[in-house]
């Protein structure tokens, strides 16, 4: 069930019209979205979890969450319902010594993205947001520094936290890609433009059938008329390349 507020229709601006409930509910409306506007909100943004709350002003779009998976992971306390031992494939998993923290994040990203011809260099710390209010990190695990061993302390969902507690994805987000397929919506970067599984047309994309943003422009089932949107691949840079492709927004936490 969606839950949608909306405020300050022309003409009607006396007239309040309680709707539902903006609270998380139970477990059974794990999938529905938050979404509180003052203008319609694109049907996509419908496809953020609970957790989430979107907003627009036309102009920028508002995306608030607590950044807390929605899975289980060996980085909630052992006593937390929520943990789960680490029973991934990777051979060499070494937990890192964080813990997922709660946070305050406000993502505004544009409405109408666009390219950027200055394609700004992606920062360390959050460059987007999942459809589970989860962080999404770049390439690097420091300055120009790869993933090679950081890459040994994912859980088996394919995230960690980093040591402020913040919980995020760098790679394929398993839990999301597993239950949504993975040709389905991730999230979007803070440029505007959204983010899509390995897989379009029955293909599994690698990096090189991607520009060097990691991305290529085309028709989704979300916009039919086509859009820029990036691509997660297995093999580096992952999730985005060298810069954002359109102009950044901005995250606060």
């Amino acid at each position: 069930m969606q839950r949608i507020q909306f405020a300050g229709l022309l003409g009607l601006a006396a007239i309040m019209i309680p709707l539902f409930s903006c609270k998380k509910e139970a477990a059974n409306s794990a999938t529905t979205t938050t979404v509180t506007s003052t203008v319609a909100i694109p049907e996509v943004f419908k496809k953020f979890n609970t957790n989430v709350t979107v907003s627009s002003d036309g102009t920028t779009i508002t995306i608030k969450s607590d950044g807390v998976p929605d899975h289980k992971s060996c980085y909630f306390a052992s006593s937390d319902s929520r943990y789960q031992a680490y029973n991934g494939s990777n051979a060499a998993f070494s937990k890192n010594p964080n813990s997922i923290g709660t946070k305050s994040f406000t993502f505004k990203i544009p409405a109408s993205p666009a390219v950027n011809a200055a394609h700004e260099a992606t920062p360390l710390g959050p460059i987007g947001v999942a459809i589970n209010g989860v962080a999404i990190y770049n390439q690097y695990a420091g300055p120009n520094q790869p993933l090679t061993n950081e890459i040994n302390s994912f859980d088996q969902y394919n995230g960690h936290p980093d040591p402020t507690a913040t919980y995020h994805y760098h790679v394929e987000p398993l839990y999301i890609t597993l239950n949504k397929t993975k040709t389905a919506l991730i999230g979007f970067l803070l440029d505007g433009f959204p983010v899509y599984g390995p897989q379009e047309n029955g293909k599994t994309l690698v990096s090189a059938d991607l520009d060097v943003y990691h991305g290529h422009t085309g028709v989704t089932a979300d916009y039919p008329n086509g859009i820029y949107h990036y691509h997660i691949t297995a093999d580096a840079p992952y999730i985005n390349g060298i810069g954002f492709y359109g102009t950044k927004g901005s995250v606060t936490q």
